[in-house]
């Protein structure tokens, strides 16, 4: 233990700074179950400690790396025996809930479902949800701008911020608790730190808007034979239920057939579809909103756009369909994989998998190239294995991956960041413009470069 450890760990205690087997204990991710490697874990309680904590690895030049809910899928939260760990699993307080003006306070560690399920109690909601909601955390979703299944109707986290607060390399703490929705008073600086992955700054507090509660939803799982078909029948939706359209996911044939089975999720339908998709509407209005999306399946069934929808009857039912789309467990079988993150416009999607299925079928004929989308935002995610664990093989699988996304407008991650895993790939989506001042402000807000060193850039 270096010297610096031990006097953090004599001012702050065993239960602040971690070390030696209370860190290999650790798995390092929910993708990867190998022990973290750090030379400290540090899990500060407050704004303040943390602020103090960070000065004095700046002074030291520690290099410093932030730890959520460690459910990222880019390696942002990569570690080395060098690097001192802050974990956030300590600030976890939902501090004021604003029912007239409707927004929460939250520190960064608070758990996202923990959050849905406090609002909800008072009759609100927060609408980001993902898979990952009992794990992931609300800086970590800030950090990342997350987007999740109701990007459609709600949009990215960062639509849902109004204030934050944040420290700075050098400890100096950035409070932008901003309440208000119209605020033009200058830069609004809380936007340097949404999606910059640690880089820039720690993020420990935020206040989010909050949206009234629905009361009804309206689930179908349906199954089309053709790409044509899914884009019209998101269109339909689109065009019948409004903004009560909250979800529109879509499965490839063969992620579906994957995850079902006797052994996995029970499929409710056929599983020769081509293409499935999970549409979710809410409202507040039962009678009228249930015609509405019941209208809107039948016409689809009438004019051959579905070929078969299944509408639960409980919410035990409703669950038992969103399962297969979040528990993809049955492929992990065959981890490790490579997870991709991308997007593109909507047109290009189908020849888009075409093309990388083809591509990869030939340079890897034994792989296989499964594919799920938040659709109606653009976004597929491509799971590709067995994954051998032959780097060539990933270098390739990225070139097939990415090469295309540059001329059809497409980016190289769509809501996981970039982390250690993509910064190759950057200059695809961003010009050497955007990055050039990416740096700048990089060196700016952190000049010994301590935060996140190699993420992103």
């Amino acid at each position: 233990m270096s010297l610096f450890i031990e006097k953090l760990k004599a001012e702050y205690g065993e239960k602040t700074v971690l070390t030696g087997d209370s860190i290999s204990n650790r798995a390092s991710s929910y993708w990867d179950a190998t022990p973290i490697t750090a030379k400290a874990i540090i899990k500060p309680t407050s704004t303040t400690q943390l602020s103090e904590i960070i000065k004095k690895c700046n002074d030291e030049e520690q290099i410093i790396v932030t730890h959520g809910g460690l459910t990222g899928c880019a390696k942002a939260a990569d570690s080395t025996i060098d690097h001192v760990i802050i974990s956030t699993e300590r600030m976890t307080a939902i501090e004021e809930f604003d029912e007239t003006g409707g927004t929460v306070t939250v520190e960064a560690g608070a758990i996202l479902e923990n959050v849905q399920k406090s609002v909800a109690e008072k009759g609100f909601y927060f609408p980001l949800d993902l898979g990952a909601r009992g794990s992931c955390t609300i800086g970590g979703n800030a950090a990342t701008n997350a987007g999740g299944i109701n990007v459609i109707r709600y949009g990215m986290m960062r639509n849902h911020i109004l204030g934050l607060e944040a420290v700075l390399a050098d400890g100096t703490v950035i409070s932008s608790m901003n309440k208000v929705i119209k605020n033009n008073a200058g830069y609004d600086l809380k936007q340097l730190f949404i999606g910059s992955e640690g880089t820039l700054g720690i993020i420990t507090k935020i206040i989010v808007k909050l949206e009234t509660a629905t009361t009804n939803s309206q689930t179908a799982l349906v199954g089309l034979n053709s790409f044509s078909n899914v884009i019209r029948f998101l269109n339909l939706m689109k065009k019948k239920n409004g903004p009560r359209l909250s979800a529109f996911e879509v499965m490839w044939g063969n992620y579906f057939q994957a995850v079902t089975g006797p052994d996995d999720h029970k499929a409710p339908m056929n599983r020769d579809h081509h293409y499935y998709v999970i549409t979710e509407c809410t409202g507040t209005d039962a009678q009228s909103d249930n015609m509405i999306f019941m209208n809107a399946l039948e016409y689809a069934m009438d004019e051959s756009i579905i070929t078969d929808a299944i509408i639960p009857k409980s919410e035990q039912e409703r669950k038992s369909i969103w399962i297969i789309r979040e528990g993809f467990e049955p492929i992990l079988r065959n981890s490790p994989l490579f997870l991709y993150d991308v997007s593109l416009p909507i047109k290009h999607m189908e020849s888009y998998i075409v093309q990388v299925q083809q591509k990869i079928a030939t340079t890897w004929p034994q792989a296989n190239c499964y594919v799920i989308g938040h659709i109606g935002d653009g976004n597929l995610h491509l799971m590709i294995c067995p994954n051998t664990g032959d780097e060539s093989l990933h270098e390739q699988s990225n070139v097939i991956v990415y090469d295309p996304l540059k001329t059809i407008g497409g980016s190289v991650s769509a809501e996981h960041g970039i982390g250690h895993e993509k910064k190759a790939w950057l200059a695809h989506s961003r010009s050497q413009e955007e990055i050039a001042l990416m740096k700048l402000l990089k060196k700016t807000l952190d000049p010994k470069n301590i935060l996140n060193p190699g993420v992103i850039f």
